[in-house]
């Protein structure tokens, strides 16, 4: 058949260019647009077999095979074919297994049943030679692609290079129209500063009261602050400090990213301090455990309410506890529907995920208070819905396998979708009342 196959080692496709473009092969350190890179093979590979495409092969390695999200867009793709391999970690590093095996499998089937005439090889691997061999004697040209090397030499085998018919280099001009190198933000963020939706997650609300005991405060093996032995400490102190300040247990050290704990002891703390949210002077012991109450742990967790000593009260509100699940909301067509979406449409993008699901929740919902009562919530999402909103992430291939648990930051990026799209349909409600 006159029509050619494109056979794309994914691995030493983007390793490669992690090397040329950001100095070493470490694929988190780029990134990639699938649709322009898929679009650029088929354009060359057409033009230099001058043969109409038939179909790409992306081979690449997943952990227990399972999709990742760039693998469920890609498939998705028009004349693309994913085959995964395993991904499996030895020794502190990743290997791939059976994608060489995989290929090998792909081109000698494709050869032995004459379905093309021109087969391109974007590979480095010499366990490929018997294939290309094989290919070769069934009448098929093999076109061998390679990688800029980022020190000029030969990044592929050399018996594969001498036994191809022809020989290509992807250059780093054409590299860069999909693939680019991410910018370091830190020593150890690699990974681009958050979106404001999930930096608007990752700090925790404080009540306003609390922003003096947000300061740092010493570890019980240090000396202790003056207000408590008598002294004058040689650092100066704060002069703005409010009465009872002397009284307070010890508040956390701020942080970038307060935890629950923190929070939770610094609410114990403000419990004991004599101040009034209506901005009047405190008296009595009452106000501090109203102030305890009122300064409620709001926090997004798949662990649930955290209750502090002293609140005397359920750990979650009635309302947002009779809150519909969405398997409750969901027939059995539209559960159909929803995976034949998944699959087809849904990129599988931490953020994204978060919205497909509160869309489909908000829109299930036969009574629309229980939205108003949900977005009162906000930042927090109820236990329940918040362990199925993870429970569905987690088809998307978004666990980190060495415990199974969803890496934290896709989790601040999932549930800031989710609050994205709750905000988008509650925002016109609310506008009028905050007028």
């Amino acid at each position: 058949m006159d029509r050619c196959v494109v056979l794309v080692d994914a691995g030493y496709l983007l390793g490669a260019a992690a090397s040329l473009l950001a100095g070493e092969p470490a694929r988190s350190r780029i990134s990639v647009d699938h649709a322009i890179l898929i679009q650029g093979l088929r354009e060359r590979a057409e033009a230099e077999t001058e043969q109409p495409l038939l179909r790409i092969y992306w081979f690449d390695g997943a952990p227990d095979r399972v999709p990742q999200p760039e693998h469920r867009r890609l498939r998705v793709m028009p004349r693309v074919t994913v085959r995964l391999g395993a991904l499996t970690r030895s020794d502190g590093r990743w290997a791939q297994k059976g994608v060489d095996a995989a290929m090998h499998a792909e081109l000698t089937e494709l050869a032995r049943n004459r379905a093309c005439s021109d087969i391109v090889l974007v590979t480095g691997d010499g366990d490929l030679l018997p294939g290309l061999m094989s290919a070769k004697e069934h009448g098929v040209a093999v076109h061998l692609w390679a990688v800029q090397a980022a020190d000029g030499d030969y990044n592929q085998s050399e018996d594969l290079v001498a036994e191809a018919d022809e020989r290509r280099v992807l250059d780093r001009t054409w590299i860069t129209r999909a693939v680019r190198a991410k910018e370091l933000t830190g020593a150890c963020a690699p990974q681009p500063a958050p979106g404001p939706e999930i930096a608007a997650i990752l700090s925790a609300p404080l009540p306003e009261s609390a922003a003096a005991a947000a300061a740092p405060a010493p570890r019980s093996a240090e000396p202790v602050p003056a207000e408590r032995n008598g002294s004058r400490p040689a650092a100066p102190a704060t002069t703005d400090a409010a009465p009872g300040d002397q009284d307070a247990p010890e508040a956390p050290a701020a942080r970038g990213v307060p935890t629950p704990k923190d929070l939770a002891t610094l609410g114990r703390g403000l419990a004991a301090q004599p101040a009034d949210r209506s901005g009047g002077p405190a008296s009595g012991q009452s106000n501090g455990s109203a102030l305890a109450a009122n300064a409620t742990l709001r926090w997004s967790s798949d662990k649930g309410w955290i209750e502090r000593p002293g609140t005397g009260g359920p750990g979650e509100p009635s309302e947002t506890a009779s809150l519909p699940m969405l398997a409750q909301l969901t027939s059995a067509e539209q559960r159909w529907a929803d995976r034949e979406e998944d699959i087809t449409t849904v990129g599988g993008d931490p953020f994204e995920v978060g919205q497909v699901f509160a869309r489909r929740w908000a829109e299930r919902l036969t009574d629309a208070v229980h939205l108003q009562h949900l977005s009162t919530e906000y930042p927090r999402i109820p236990h329940r819905i918040d362990g199925e909103l993870l429970r569905y992430a987690a088809r998307f291939g978004l666990l980190a396998h060495k415990d199974d648990q969803i890496d934290e930051h896709d989790r601040y990026a999932i549930r800031a979708g989710f609050w994205r799209e709750i905000d988008t349909r509650t925002a016109a409600e609310r506008t009028p009342a905050a007028d």
